[in-house]
């Protein structure tokens, strides 16, 4: 990919837990890393060491922090409790298939989760981030979850938080979020790698 001459924001999963290798909504719960996870996070290192970051956000989670720290960037986390990932609430630790078998045309991004959060209060998390970022208006990297970065890449293309079921994330995965021909052109630099 070309270089862009204008500020970045580098998106990082959190690397594997046992309950995304399993499907479990893993919202507010605070699973560690697996053993795999904390491999894949230690290997992202020498990827996102090539470019210099103004800041490091992350969500709360212990699995973004730790992933953040094995990283290499533990040492400059600020926390921002924007980016925690959705709360499922009554769905927290089940898996779709689980929640399908009950309620066969759910679907997150257009349903929500009851007791949790809808699509639109995680967008509303996300447009407080992009603006932050946007005053920055310098280099970031920020570590977090699927689904709130999801929504996030959602938000800062424009489409209505719910755009974000159709950007998957795999665990440990690097996305880049920029600019095509200036600030007004947001565009997704890179996805999921």
């Amino acid at each position: 990919m070309a270089e862009s001459p204008f500020p970045q924001i580098t998106l990082v999963r959190h690397g594997e837990t046992a309950w995304s290798r399993s499907g479990q909504h893993t919202g507010r719960s605070d699973i560690p890393l697996t053993p795999e996870g904390e491999e894949a996070a230690r290997a992202l290192a020498p990827r996102l060491a090539a470019r210099a970051y103004a800041e490091v956000w992350s969500s709360p989670s212990g699995r973004a922090a730790t992933t953040c720290a094995l990283a290499g960037f533990g040492d400059r986390r600020a926390t921002d409790p924007d980016l925690a990932e959705w709360d499922y609430g009554a769905y927290e630790g089940r898996t779709t298939k689980a929640i399908l078998a009950e309620r066969p045309d759910w679907r997150l991004f257009r349903d929500g989760c009851p007791g949790g959060e809808t699509a639109a209060d995680v967008g509303a998390r996300a447009d407080r981030v992009i603006a932050r970022a946007r005053a920055r208006d310098a280099d970031l990297i920020v570590f977090s979850s699927a689904h709130v970065l999801r929504v996030l890449a959602a938000r800062w293309i424009g489409l209505e938080p719910q755009g974000g079921a159709l950007l998957v994330l795999g665990t440990a995965s690097v996305s880049v979020l920029g600019y095509e021909h200036d600030r007004t052109e947001p565009v997704l630099r890179a996805w999921n790698g």
